[in-house]
């Protein structure tokens, strides 16, 4: 059968971060003779090349080529690519990983769409990711219809033969932004590019002891001499005007503008401050013409004016002010509907604590920094727009796995609210929204995997995008709407809860944690019924009244004795739910006896136990009361039974008793 992926991956010392790298291809959902691996390492110093070659020996669609030291990604992967037999190429970093479908997605989905470039949806671990490029599927896209310039690194899918028809390889020797100029390159002679948005297929992680190359501090006058060389592929493969500008405009902001805002310049040491600025103004000076700034928002405007002008103490003042500025959000209601969580909230910018407030001006509307006067009215000597643009603010509400980085962007409905600030120049604003999630649709279609999921308010304005988390402010409402749900079929928890210690909301889906406990200590013993042989108690979990809700368990221990449990059906009440239960034999008088709660899991595929705070007091003579976990024993009914014999551990009938007490107590 042919080959129809080739994954490169370029290797230099990547000691024990290459296990995730080799784990996932192993995994892959494509077989293992459709696709092949080839790692090619870069004159390797550690025990890596020997690792390679072990894995290499134990899989055939696993190979190795070594080679002397290039310094640099590049050369890798040309020979990489030259070896390749496979229909597409996928380059994949040997300190990232794959989703365990992601070739098998990919390749699908660029043959389907008769794509040259498939792009992934990515996660970032510590290192940023494209955002808004990933909101949707892109079956068709090209750098005009979509934000593909956002995503320049070399971590996608490629056709072979588009690669080798147009001789375009990547730049090979020490140098920075090689996969800038090979990307751009192909976006700008591909016959359609694909973007797949609903499968999380490349994992980018920030190494722990951050000696990814591109962590490294560089040298201002190669970085921006490499960086000319993809202006250089630009200029080639269009012609003046608004395409060229807006492909110019995504270096400008984020390899010059962005490095000299907030604490991202202020953290730099001034001399270093200094060489990059230098560097900053010979490429704007020289290589963008007005329309590259003019299309971007008004605080990147200033900031590029100011760099043209020579200003860097302006620039300096300026990101002072924009280190305080920080998004904020505060929770007003929670809860479920329909089997969607909703969640309402208000947002806005805060500086240095404060509501950030603008001004209105001949019915306009201005950012008002706090800046020197002279710094104000060097701006406006640059014809440089102060207006603030927040007609066009908007707020979105993120989920982001824990484990993975993992994130989607939810429904979000949203008003725009100005709020005088006791004057008749100044306002505020704030953004009013209610956000949905639907945990069975809420991954761009999919289901929401297993896992802690974060919630985060993302605010953009007037040039800035900043991201916060969610829940620690909130309205004295929101308690009551904090409860769990039974979702999909089969049934799994999806439950709210406010992180320790910071009470920011998140989201347990499928009881990947032990949290219910925390949020069912509410439950007193006086909520629970014991009546005609049953057992009653209300729990913070909704449920659909006509679906089924599978195995709900009530599990009782008692020290020294083994466990007995009874199942029992979830009934739907105003909030949450009742469960109710026979209670079971094997209730030993004169015992307290503590309760555990067992959940429906999807994954597990039988109940995930958590321990209730309550527990049920067996009396002597029968008598069955409620009281806390933990509570003495009452006095037992019978004379104790003599201690059991001592047996040496492990033996042959302690081990056959112990497999019997689990098989039947669980």
């Amino acid at each position: 059968m042919s080959v129809k992926v080739s994954v490169v991956i370029p290797v230099y010392n990547p000691g024990e971060y290459i296990e995730d790298c080799i784990s996932s291809l192993l995994r892959q959902s494509l077989p293992k003779d459709e696709f092949e691996a080839i790692f090619v390492d870069d004159g390797s110093t550690d025990a890596t090349p020997a690792r390679l070659d072990e894995i290499a020996a134990a899989h055939a669609n696993i190979h190795v080529i070594h080679q002397e030291s290039s310094g640099w990604s590049g050369k890798p992967r040309n020979v990489g690519t030259a070896a390749a037999r496979g229909e597409f190429v996928m380059y994949v970093d040997n300190d990232d990983w794959l989703g365990d479908e992601a070739l098998e997605r990919m390749y699908r989905y660029g043959v389907e769409n008769g794509a040259d470039v498939i792009i992934g949806k990515m996660a970032g671990k510590g290192r940023p990711v494209p955002v808004e490029l990933f909101r949707v599927n892109r079956p068709r896209a090209d750098v005009s219809s979509a934000p593909l310039m956002d995503s320049l690194t070399p971590h996608k899918m490629f056709r072979r033969e588009f690669l080798e028809s147009n001789n375009i390889t990547f730049r090979e020797g020490r140098r920075r932004l090689e996969d800038h100029v090979f990307v751009v390159e192909t976006y700008l002679r591909a016959a359609n590019i694909s973007v797949l948005s609903d499968y999380l297929c490349y994992y980018h992680i920030k190494r722990e002891d951050a000696s990814n190359a591109g962590f490294q501090r560089f040298d201002p006058v190669g970085y921006y001499g490499n960086l000319r060389e993809a202006l250089d592929v630009v200029e080639k493969y269009t012609e003046p005007g608004k395409l060229r500008d807006s492909m110019f405009r995504r270096w400008l902001r984020n390899e010059m503008v962005e490095r000299l805002r907030g604490n991202r310049l202020l953290s730099l040491p001034e001399d270093y401050r200094q060489e990059i600025f230098t560097e900053i103004r010979g490429v704007v000076t020289e290589r963008f013409g007005p329309g590259v700034a003019a299309g971007m928002q008004p605080t990147q405007q200033i900031v590029a004016a100011l760099v043209v002008d020579d200003r860097l103490a302006d620039i300096e003042e300026l990101a002072r002010w924009e280190a305080g500025i920080k998004p904020v959000g505060r929770l007003e209601s929670l809860g479920w509907d329909g089997g969607s969580l909703k969640v309402a909230f208000t947002a806005e910018y805060e500086v240095s604590g404060v509501p950030m407030t603008f001004r209105s001006e001949d019915g306009k509307d201005m950012l008002a920094p706090p800046l020197a006067q002279e710094t104000l009215a060097t701006i406006e000597a640059l014809g440089v727009s102060t207006l603030a643009p927040v007609d066009k603010s908007k707020v979105d509400l993120v989920v982001r796995e824990r484990s993975t980085a993992a994130e989607f962007f939810q429904p979000v409905d949203f008003t725009r609210e100005r709020i005088p600030s006791g004057d008749d120049v100044t306002f505020r604003q704030e953004l009013r929204a209610v956000a949905t999630i639907d945990p069975e649709t809420a991954a761009n279609g999919a289901t929401l995997g297993k896992g802690i999921w974060d919630i985060l308010v993302r605010i953009s304005s007037c040039g800035w995008t900043k991201e916060s988390r969610l829940g620690s402010v909130r309205s004295d409402e929101v308690e009551e709407g904090r409860r769990g749900t039974l979702s999909g079929s089969p049934h799994r928890v999806v439950l709210p809860y406010w992180t320790e210690p910071h009470g920011n909301l998140s989201l347990d889906v499928d009881l990947a944690t032990s949290r219910i406990d925390r949020d069912v200590r509410a439950l007193a013993p006086q909520d629970i019924r014991v009546d005609d042989g049953r057992v009653v108690l209300p729990l913070p979990v909704d449920v659909d009244p006509a679906a089924e809700t599978g195995t709900v368990a009530l599990r009782f221990k008692a020290a020294g004795i083994p466990a007995v449990r009874t199942e029992g059906a979830l009934t739907a009440q105003a909030r949450g739910s009742v469960l109710t239960a026979e209670l079971p034999a094997g209730l030993l008088p004169g015992h307290t006896w503590d309760m555990g709660l067992g959940l429906p899991s999807a994954q597990r595929g039988k109940p995930r136990w958590t321990p209730l705070p309550t527990a049920l007091l067996v009396a002597a003579d029968g008598t069955v009361t409620t009281g806390e976990a933990g509570t003495p024993s009452p006095a037992p009914a019978v004379p104790a039974e003599p201690a059991p014999v001592a047996r040496k551990k492990g033996s042959f009938p302690g081990r056959v008793a112990g497999r019997l007490r689990r098989s039947l107590f669980g």
